[in-house]
């Protein structure tokens, strides 16, 4: 994901309330001996009224409760559906809102792909539209539209997260907060402050040794910056094992790839501090946190409404597997109504909120075994949870034969993986591969024309 801000933004633009302490904060970051090349600029651009209620969403969000339950809609369905198809134009132009939810076509990325414009509000505020360019992995790029205090108040979900964890942020001014890493031969990298922290720093760096003068620089560089929370992907993480680090984080936020349990336990034991498996998406934000204790994703927005959709646009049985179909959220600039999200899981009740079992991303995938039964890709993923492995893929062809490929981080486990995969899959021919240098991949494919489930 990458955050643009529309027109010529200067600094004043990127940090309308910065002071002297944010200017201190700054230059301390980018002008450290050790200091990567920050490539990019980006800014909060938060006002300061815009301040405090990012703020007071800090304050109340990570208490706010669920008001609705799976299988029951929430009180408040009713009136955004109403607003939604007053404001936005895709929705206005099929006519009066229907009595249910139920009664709505859905809509997938393609259609915010072709023209993301329609799903924007009438009213929102054109001059301070924030452009959020992501890739995927669907053949559909997209632009997400959003705002200042609506890219702020990530940081509300969270504190959530975190604090489901035992974990309350208090780094403020003077202080490091939170590091983003890379680990990209391309990566959009930039410095900024955080105000409702006392302008505490942020830094998206990129690990890759292209951005840095001395590879060497990268531990030194981290030590130096002491950050309270670091964020990244399973990939960066990879990496970021590999440097002789001294600094403890306080917490660990892996977001927009599939954390398997065992990085996660390496990652934990090398820094001594929880490591958080973020379910997020650029179009509404975060969505879940895994929580081993519940057995998957405790749901983090209690005002996005998810659904569990078969392929025909109808729920699925409660606690059967399907697509994850969100409703709502807090992307002011792009309200969803029935947005089927690509990726698959099932949806239970928790003690504080609704839960995401068995999440995975896109289409669920079988593979034929040696004896003809099938298995799905959750079974795979269940086979090889146990490997710290980060960025893998798995294909059968036409014939059953399989294909396993590894990052360059995962080679050194090829072994184990492929005696998980066999004890798994019987006596299929299988090989092991080296995983191209690529940012994102569709982890499970098949081309044999029943795997689809």
């Amino acid at each position: 994901m990458v955050a643009r801000m529309t027109g010529n933004a200067t600094d004043t633009d990127r940090y309308p309330t910065l002071t002297e302490a944010g200017r201190r904060m700054l230059a301390f970051m980018r002008e450290h001996p050790c200091a990567p090349q920050y490539r990019n600029h980006s800014g909060n651009r938060l006002l300061p009224h815009e301040v405090a209620l990012a703020r007071a969403a800090e304050a109340s969000v990570p208490y706010a409760p669920f008001l609705w339950r799976p299988g029951s809609e929430p009180p408040w369905l009713p009136a955004f559906i109403a607003e939604t198809f007053a404001r936005v134009p895709y929705y206005r132009a099929q006519g009066t809102p229907p009595g249910r939810l139920a009664d709505l076509v859905t809509i997938a990325r393609a259609d915010l792909a072709h023209d993301v414009t329609r799903f924007v509000p009438d009213d929102a505020d054109a001059a301070r539209l924030l452009n959020f360019r992501t890739t995927g992995t669907t053949g559909h790029p997209l632009q997400v539209p959003s705002h200042p205090l609506v890219a702020a108040r990530y940081l509300a979900y969270h504190k959530r997260a975190l604090r489901r964890f035992g974990i309350e942020l208090r780094h403020g001014a003077g202080q490091v907060g939170v590091i983003l890493l890379g680990f990209q031969q391309r990566c959009f990298t930039y410095v900024s402050v955080t105000p409702t922290m006392g302008e505490s720093g942020l830094a998206k760096l990129n690990l890759h040794p292209v951005d840095w003068r001395d590879p060497e620089h990268r531990a030194r560089y981290l030590d130096a910056m002491a950050p309270e929370v670091i964020s990244g992907d399973p990939l960066s993480f990879a990496e970021l094992l590999r440097l002789p680090m001294t600094w403890r984080p306080r917490a660990l936020l892996s977001v927009s790839m599939q954390l398997l349990p065992g990085l996660r336990r390496e990652l934990e034991t090398r820094f001594d501090c929880p490591v958080l498996d973020l379910y997020s998406m650029n179009e509404v934000g975060p969505v879940g946190v895994f929580d081993a204790q519940c057995g998957g994703h405790v749901l983090l927005q209690p005002e996005l409404y998810v659904e569990i959709l078969h392929r025909d646009g109808k729920p699925v049985p409660l606690g059967e597997r399907g697509e994850v179909t969100v409703s709502g959220g807090f992307n002011t600039c792009l309200p969803l109504l029935r947005y089927r999200t690509g990726d698959f899981a099932s949806l239970v009740d928790g003690d504080a909120a609704p839960i995401l079992r068995d999440l995975s991303g896109r289409a669920p995938v079988r593979y034929r075994r040696a004896d003809g039964s099938w298995v799905n890709n959750i079974d795979v993923t269940h086979a090889l949870q146990a490997l710290p492995l980060t960025h893998f893929t798995v294909h059968q062809d036409s014939a059953g034969a399989l294909t396993l490929r590894l990052d360059r981080h995962g080679q050194q486990w090829a072994a184990a993986a492929e005696a998980a995969l066999r004890a798994l899959m019987g006596s299929v021919p299988l090989r092991v591969d080296l995983l191209a240098d690529e940012d994102k991949v569709v982890q499970y494919t098949s081309a044999i024309p029943e795997a689809i489930a």
